[in-house]
């Protein structure tokens, strides 16, 4: 059985979500303690809580202390058959992390793989939106492999949540490396401004327009599609995604969303100023997209490397995570004014 130690490195839902996908994939009994230990209200909430019964259905695991406010669990995957799934968040919490989590262990399924959320949060804080995972995770995943599709029936924002969302999954068990070595030439930066049952006010068109107006004062175009949404009539809400992409395959993201009493110029100007930050130093992978492709280079055959601003809580985690789990090794080392990160062959 694997022991792991929730409360190490950022101590967060990471670990619990990681380690689960993990040992499911591998087929290893897991107890894990500490869970959440370093937040606020340690223990697992509604989101971590859905996304380990998820994960179980998925595998046909046994699970137990899978409740609300646990910080002890054990699960024992077995076979992951696929097919059709269904998880209920019924809260806030986040619809993306939630498959994030369950994304690796759809691909080594038996069966493709359709897994369908309702009544949670697409667009929170903490947490990258639904449009990020659409345009700038899975089309980077592509590269490696993966074959995945993230279609929305409902946007969600905090209080109330109540969105709505469908992932369909190809397995494949062999992905391939890939190398992010040189950023390249930008080919184009594109976005996407959504506001839910806020048209009279047109939030999406002043977020889209004020990270146009900041991307052009650092020399950046942009096409931002603007879009007016009417999916969740309960809770009102918004957010942006922009994403560059180079002619070396790389692709940059950045995200924010709509709050009370937050202007929605000032939704538009973090969101430029997050990308143009990277766009300076030339990265081959945001700090966001970063932690999330390595549990994948870590399960593909063969080699991978890229190249990102920072090294992120998250980004240690993972590593320190993968490490104890599986048998691969990562490097990171500086080289002029980014941090290179390897996984070995």
């Amino acid at each position: 059985m694997i022991e792991i130690d929730g409360s190490q490195k950022s101590g967060s839902g990471t670990i619990l979500r990681l380690s689960i996908a993990l040992a499911t994939i591998t087929k290893q009994p897991l107890h894990i303690t500490n869970i959440r230990q370093n937040r606020p209200q340690p223990g697992l909430k509604p989101q971590h809580l859905e996304a380990v019964l998820t994960a179980g259905k998925l595998c046909n695991a046994k699970v137990e202390g899978a409740k609300l406010g646990s910080r002890e669990l054990w699960f024992t995957p077995q076979e992951i058959n696929g097919g059709n799934s269904e998880a209920l968040i019924e809260t806030a919490g986040s619809i993306p992390m939630l498959l994030l989590a369950t994304l690796p262990i759809c691909l080594f399924a038996e069966n493709p793989v359709r897994l369908h959320v309702a009544k949670g949060g697409t667009d929170t804080t903490h947490a990258p939106t639904i449009n990020y995972l659409r345009y700038v995770f899975l089309p980077a995943l592509k590269q490696i492999g993966v074959e995945a599709e993230i279609t929305l029936q409902k946007y969600g924002y905090y209080p109330k949540g109540m969105g709505e969302a469908t992932m369909t999954v190809k397995p494949n068990r062999h992905l391939k490396p890939i190398t992010l070595e040189t950023f390249g030439k930008l080919k184009r930066i594109k976005g996407v401004s959504v506001c839910t049952f806020l048209a009279d006010r047109q939030v999406a068109e002043r977020q889209a327009k004020t990270a146009k107006d900041y991307l052009s004062q650092s020399g950046y175009k942009a096409d931002i599609q603007v879009v007016n949404d009417q999916s969740n009539p309960i809770q009102k809400g918004s957010s942006i995604v922009l994403w560059a992409e180079t002619d070396t395959n790389v692709i940059i993201g950045a995200d924010a969303i709509g709050e009370l009493r937050k202007m929605s110029e000032a939704v538009g100007k973090e969101v430029a100023e997050k990308l143009i930050t990277d766009l300076a130093v030339k990265p081959t992978v945001d700090v966001h997209l970063a932690d999330m492709l390595i549990p994948y280079m870590a399960l593909a055959e063969g080699k991978s490397a890229f190249l990102t601003r920072t090294i992120s809580a998250h980004i240690e985690s993972n590593i320190w995570l993968i490490e104890k789990m599986l048998n691969v090794k990562f490097t990171i080392e500086k080289v002029n004014n980014l941090y290179r990160i390897e996984k070995s062959s």
